[in-house]
């Protein structure tokens, strides 16, 4: 995310004063047929901006657009394999997705902030998920923020 940071001050700075913002409306004007979704009001949104403009991604969506696709797509793959969660296991892999979806990646020290510390912080998410919650988290951050 650091990077991501540094990258939104450069093309701030003058004489662009550039923001995801206003380059998201730029790409919309210059290429509305490949532009879904309104984008660039996040941080994390540059990514999906970058990726776009070195043509990695045919279209342009909003970054948590895409994690929420990948996120779905996880979800089948985990229920075809067999793997199951209960329901409070869920409720915390989608707050864990709408983390990587604003701020691009998750670690244990995101457990220390709201929504987490509001559910029981890291305490409650290990006890919800014992050994596996490590592992989850390093399969999420490579898997949904790809």
């Amino acid at each position: 995310m650091k990077a991501i940071k540094e990258l939104a001050t450069t093309i701030e700075k003058p004489p662009r004063g550039w923001t995801p913002d206003l380059l998201w409306h730029a790409y919309e004007k210059l290429e509305k047929s490949r532009v879904r979704g309104a984008g660039g009001k996040v941080l994390a949104d540059i990514v999906s901006l970058v990726r776009f403009a070195l043509h990695q991604d045919g279209e342009l969506r909003p970054f948590r657009d895409q994690v929420n696709e990948r996120f779905a797509q996880w979800m089948k793959q985990q229920q075809a394999n067999g793997r199951r969660f209960t329901d409070e296991q869920r409720q915390w892999l989608e707050a864990i997705r709408d983390h990587i979806a604003a701020s691009l990646a998750i670690n244990i020290d995101d457990f220390d902030y709201v929504p987490f510390l509001q559910r029981g912080g890291f305490g409650k998410a290990n006890q919800v998920f014992g050994k596996d919650l490590v592992p989850l988290l390093e399969e999420l951050n490579s898997t949904l923020a790809a």
